[in-house]
């Protein structure tokens, strides 16, 4: 069907973004967007969802797809969490695999591959944290890889956090990307709604609050949210949500003395949310026991974890 409000020289390509925890997935996609959109934190494992950040050069549109970081688990939740990486790769058209340039790199694409259980195709590979990598030529890490991995087509090194060398990455991309029309013509910088990332900017500033004290058992579910019309109300949106936790001991540490963690939390939350709303926002924070919710098909379901192929029998109850 001939595009007819489109450029007829624009350009598209999906990309998926695959790696083991801590690659730096996130932080190159903000890096790219120019803007903190998916949540960063020390702690590995911190995306639990499969979604889609935008940005365009010229007339091409560069649509990456950032994933959970494969790893190794058989709890439920992870084991949704690596469905949902491995899923990322089947209507892209490329892949990414990111790889800290720290390690051992063949031994780190191994534990990757190893993990994702899965063929790919038409891929490259990053070597990330150029910047506090040693500094030596990786291009018979590549060669090595590439006579195992055939699939394996190119590779950058790169410092997602500095942005060195970032820009031939975006060069090699538009010039992979095929003629077709944008899939996010209005200027959207996302697949996920505003609700999503609610609730991933609350857990962000949680991990940050928490630290180490509460390191996987915890997730956030929308009650309400109520968008306004700024021209009747000087709120953005109304909203309240709810941070799950595992055990009666971590909702007091959530809540914190006289509530001073859940308002640091909610404080910091607030911030970043309203300035992508662009407005004011009210924000109500509540923390509720649910023992074991990473194993409740219901609250794994709201989360946007859906079952899988290797899932296990869960609870259905919440």
């Amino acid at each position: 069907m001939l595009i007819t409000h489109q450029h007829p020289h624009n350009k598209s390509i999906m990309v998926s973004l695959l790696g083991k925890p801590n690659a730096g997935k996130s932080t190159l996609i903000n890096n790219l967007l120019g803007f903190d959109l998916s949540i960063v934190s020390r702690k590995p494992q911190t995306t639990r969802n499969t979604f889609h950040c935008c940005f365009t050069v010229d007339r091409t549109e560069i649509i990456l797809v950032d994933t959970p970081g494969i790893h190794k688990s058989g709890q439920e939740l992870n084991i949704r969490m690596n469905g949902q990486a491995a899923r990322a790769s089947e209507g892209s058209d490329l892949n990414i695999i990111l790889i800290d340039a720290r390690k051992n790199i063949f031994e780190e694409f191994e534990s990757f591959m190893s993990c994702l259980q899965k063929d790919l195709t038409n891929s490259w590979v990053i070597f990330n944290k150029s910047d506090v990598a040693e500094n030596r030529s990786y291009e018979e890490d590549f060669v090595k890889l590439k006579e195992k991995y055939d699939f394996l087509d190119k590779y950058f090194l790169i410092s997602a956090k500095t942005g060195s060398n970032v820009h031939e990455l975006v060069g090699a991309l538009c010039d992979k990307a095929p003629n077709g029309p944008h899939l996010y013509p209005k200027g959207d910088v996302s697949n996920k709604n505003m609700r999503f990332f609610v609730t991933e900017y609350i857990r962000e500033q949680a991990f940050r609050v928490l630290k180490e004290e509460l390191p996987y058992e915890l997730a956030v579910t929308i009650d309400k949210f109520k968008e306004k019309p700024t021209e009747e109300s000087k709120v953005q949106a109304d909203i309240s949500a709810t941070i799950l936790v595992n055990r009666p001991s971590q909702r007091a540490i959530v809540v914190g003395s006289k509530g001073s963690v859940i308002k640091e939390i909610g404080s910091e939350a607030r911030k970043k949310i309203e300035a992508m709303m662009g407005g004011k926002v009210y924000l109500k924070l509540h923390v509720k026991v649910a023992p074991k919710w990473f194993k409740n098909n219901f609250i794994l379901e709201e989360l946007g974890l859906p079952r899988v192929q290797n899932s296990k029998r869960v609870w259905r109850k919440r």
